[in-house]
């Protein structure tokens, strides 16, 4: 059986493969409902809606409720959704329960870092941190591999429906593993601090918005890229199982960047070298990727893989530095949920912009142009870091 902290890792996976479900049947989508390529940037970016518009609330209500309880709730609301997604007739419909997905991914995804803190030794933090921080592209990445071969035999609405039922599963199985709320040392518990003080808290300190501004830059320019590559392959030729392959691996390998800064800060590593390493490959892999030149199509795409493996040291640390970070302990889901409304902001804008870029170019080939800009915000943000940290 799974420990419990690593039973909230598998939440955490399964609310992402509903944000990784939707790239590999955007071109399915775009022929059965005819979907433009402005509408499908929007469709990747809107489930982040309710995390641009409510995050940090969301996190003050994870604090307020649970940590456990918020998890179960938001499974139950990505697992609706994603059922009555299934049944959408139009391009509004999904639009509609993909904004909803969103809600339902926050409850789940907000409080897992604290719950796991409650769960693990204090001398695990930073390795389970690391393993956090994998949850988003092994989800995607998985919904990438898997997704297209669903989708031959049941349609895109059977893996929305296939999505849903495990959901449940997973939903069930943390309610009868994780300890209930009451029983842990949650200092969320404690009724002696208000919602609205632990707001101004947060608020008034300026590592919750250093580290939020980070993951803003990081996630616009990495959901950018994964969520068009599908359609860039498919564009260029590629077979549907080709396209797949190649963009779950660029997915997966974002994993290795996560477990590596997890160990590297467990070594003591500075966090802000690792954000620098980070931000660097990300600007320059896409640079190499689309920037054109004599590159051939193999060494682009060794270029995007380094991107997302090597850019993949920026959530984990990002991850620890929200704990670390965080006013008080009393506000580390509250601190969570505003770093999550500026990541969903990026997630928002980012695709879209690209979208915008390459139909004003009429190509790809501008998309370093957008992630590039979003490194070099990075990399100054990690220096102010640094100096946050008095480094």
């Amino acid at each position: 059986m799974l420990e419990p902290a690593w039973l909230v890792i598998l939440a955490g996976v399964c609310a992402a493969l509903h944000m990784g479900k939707l790239p590999p049947a955007l071109p399915i989508l775009q022929q059965e409902l005819g979907i433009s390529l402005l509408q499908s940037g929007f469709l990747l970016s809107l489930v982040q809606l309710a995390g641009m518009l409510f995050g940090i609330f969301i996190g003050l209500a994870a604090d307020g409720i649970g940590q456990r309880r918020s998890m179960l709730i938001g499974l139950g609301v990505l697992a609706l959704s994603s059922l009555q997604g299934a049944g959408a007739q139009d391009a509004a419909s999904l639009l509609r329960w993909r904004a909803l997905e969103g809600l339902g991914f926050l409850l789940v995804v907000l409080p897992a870092p604290n719950l796991i803190r409650l769960l693990v030794r204090p001398d695990q933090m930073n390795i389970m941190m690391g393993v956090w921080g994998t949850y988003m592209p092994l989800g995607t990445g998985l919904a990438l591999l898997g997704g297209p071969a669903l989708m031959a035999l049941a349609g895109w609405q059977g893996l929305w429906w296939g999505l849903s039922l495990f959901t449940v599963l997973v939903m069930v199985w943390l309610g009868l593993v994780v300890p209930p709320d009451d029983k842990l040392k949650s200092i969320s518990q404690s009724g002696a601090t208000g919602w609205l003080h632990r707001l101004r808290q947060t608020l008034s300190a300026s590592g919750p918005w250093l580290v939020a501004l980070s993951f803003a830059v990081y996630s616009a320019q990495w959901l950018a890229v994964i969520g068009f590559l599908p359609t860039i392959y498919t564009q260029a030729g590629y077979s549907g199982e080709s396209t797949a392959i190649l963009t779950a691996m660029v997915a997966l390998v974002n994993i290795l960047g996560n477990l590596l800064s997890g160990a590297l800060q467990a070594r003591a590593y500075r966090p802000e070298h690792l954000l620098y390493l980070g931000f660097l490959a990300m600007g320059m892999g896409t640079a190499f990727a689309f920037g054109g030149g004599s590159w051939g199509p193999s060494s682009r795409f060794i270029s995007i893989l380094l991107f997302s493996m090597i850019g993949g040291m920026v959530p984990a640390t990002l991850f620890s530095l929200a704990v670390r970070l965080a006013p008080s302990d009393r506000t580390i889901s509250t601190t969570v949920g505003w770093i999550q409304q500026w990541s969903a902001m990026g997630q928002f804008l980012g695709p879209p912009l690209v979208a915008w870029v390459a139909a004003g170019v009429g190509g790809w080939h501008a998309t370093w142009w957008v992630t590039c800009a979003c490194s070099l915000v990075g990399l100054a943000l990690a220096r102010l870091i640094a100096r946050r940290l008095g480094g």
